[in-house]
């Protein structure tokens, strides 16, 4: 496991030489600080795990350092305050101000070292917390004993070992971030913090100073790296990113630190990147939207995600998979698939691949109430799938006339751009010259539509 990082700040060099050595022998990373100032110089180089912070230093004490991280919104991990002086109005103050806990000097080091177990426990609780609230019901296991799925997991396994970054390719909603949060829980890493972000276009000005935080008028600001520290960092939607963002990315994969956006200290980049994209990069590249050489540093650990119905046969454990952890999680009622409702949905295209069977078992549970799910009752939830049309132009399938607009607009620019890009062979360039779109565009609306290029340059 990689060690967790511990700031210790104290004016008296017995104590810190002490706390390091006991604290070095239980596994953590220590770095030490004999004053505010040096502190202050720590954190901002890098983020603790935790601190011990000593109340009575010279030119500024423990309580006026804290106060000053808190209300610069920059205090982002347990500190626990020491001292053989404290009063209770001291340890109330310091608890105000964000502290998690106080000791008193002489150190007792099974408790210093119980209370540095819990501070960092809850830390992790916290972020745990703060990643169910993003989101509801975290699948992290790759689901299904298909062939296809086997060779996969035995490949996260082998990526999970290593420290590499891994670019993961898939279309939409055939569980990447799933893939990242497997790779991160089976690694050394599993117990420190997996921090994910999307990169989007509305994102483009803030996405530098997100990733790697910023300084402004002598005030640090964390990003996501810091956040992530030793742990991992989950980046969706990679090929959005800013030329800016690009840039300081690739410089920080090849220097192997980074800086603050207005800042100058060098940062180890000690985060895990796992970062993925719903299309080949290569098209970026020649559209003039991504750099080469950073896609050449992030393309090292390639991992494929294929779509649903490639890996049909494990619908029925996908299936059973997501009723016990929407039910664990959600509170939902228990129900199960009958074995003519599997075989039906093993028969569906599933063009929203893992996150469409994931909503639908959902709706089942909300909206059912016998303990079996029917083939009719799904048939139902499912809804008339609409295929794709492919014998012409000119005329729509009878079945679209009785679709809402927007639903109807839906299906025919997927249908639409689907048989341009048979015509082109998959070739974007080529699609968006017959379409007449420019290629950034042509590229989101092709997101939007559950639609890979990938798909059609066989």
């Amino acid at each position: 496991m990689t060690a967790e990082y511990i700031l210790v700040v104290d004016d008296e060099p017995d104590i810190r030489q002490l706390v390091s050595e006991i604290l070095e022998d239980e596994g953590y990373e220590i770095e030490t600080a004999e004053n505010a100032k040096k502190a202050r110089e720590i954190w901002g180089r890098r983020k603790p795990d935790l601190v011990l912070l000593d109340i009575w230093m010279p030119d500024e004490d423990g309580i006026t350092l804290l106060k000053s991280w808190q209300e610069s919104g920059s205090l982002c991990c347990p500190v626990i305050m020491m001292s053989g002086h404290a009063t209770i109005e001291t340890a109330v103050e310091a608890t105000r101000l964000g502290a998690y806990d106080f000791i008193e000097k002489p150190l007792s080091m099974a408790k210093m070292l119980l209370t540095i177990e819990n501070g960092l426990r809850a830390r992790q609780l916290e972020y745990e917390n703060r990643d169910l609230r993003g989101q509801v019901s975290i699948a992290t296991e790759l689901v299904g004993s298909s062939k296809i799925i086997q060779l996969l997991r035995d490949k996260a396994d082998k990526v999970a070992e290593q420290s590499s970054t891994v670019l993961i390719y898939g279309v939409p909603g055939t569980g990447k971030e799933t893939l990242a949060r497997y790779i991160h829980k089976t690694s050394a890493r599993e117990d420190l913090p997996f921090v994910k972000t999307i990169a989007t276009g509305q994102e483009y000005a803030d996405m530098s100073k997100k990733l790697f935080g910023y300084e402004e008028k002598g005030v640090v600001y964390h990003g996501l790296l810091d956040e992530a520290g030793s742990g991992s960092l989950y980046l969706g939607d990679v090929f959005q990113l800013d030329k800016s963002t690009q840039e300081h990315l690739l410089n920080a994969l090849k220097q192997g630190h980074y800086t603050r956006i207005g800042g100058s200290q060098e940062i180890p980049l000690k985060t895990r990147l796992i970062l993925s994209t719903t299309h080949d990069l290569r098209d970026d590249i020649e559209a003039g939207t991504f750099s080469e050489e950073l896609y050449y540093q992030l393309d090292m650990v390639p991992l494929l995600i294929p779509p649903l119905r490639d890996h049909s046969e494990d619908v029925p454990d996908l299936l059973s998979y997501y009723v016990d952890l929407l039910t664990e999680q959600e509170g939902l009622p228990y129900r199960h698939f009958s074995v003519s409702a599997q075989n039906f949905l093993r028969q569906h295209p599933w063009p929203g691949n893992i996150r469409e069977l994931r909503n639908l078992v959902q709706r089942l549970l909300i909206l059912g109430t016998d303990v079996s799910i029917s083939q009719e009752e799904a048939e139902e939830a499912l809804g008339a799938y609409i295929p794709v049309y492919e014998e012409g132009v000119g005329q729509l399938p009878a079945s679209m006339y009785d679709l809402p607009l927007r639903q109807a607009r839906e299906q025919f620019e997927h249908d639409y751009l689907s048989w341009q890009l048979k015509q082109t062979k998959g070739n974007v360039s080529r699609l968006a010259e017959r379409v007449q779109m420019e290629r950034t565009h042509l590229y989101r609306k092709m997101h939007a539509l559950n639609i890979d290029p990938k798909d059609y340059n066989k």
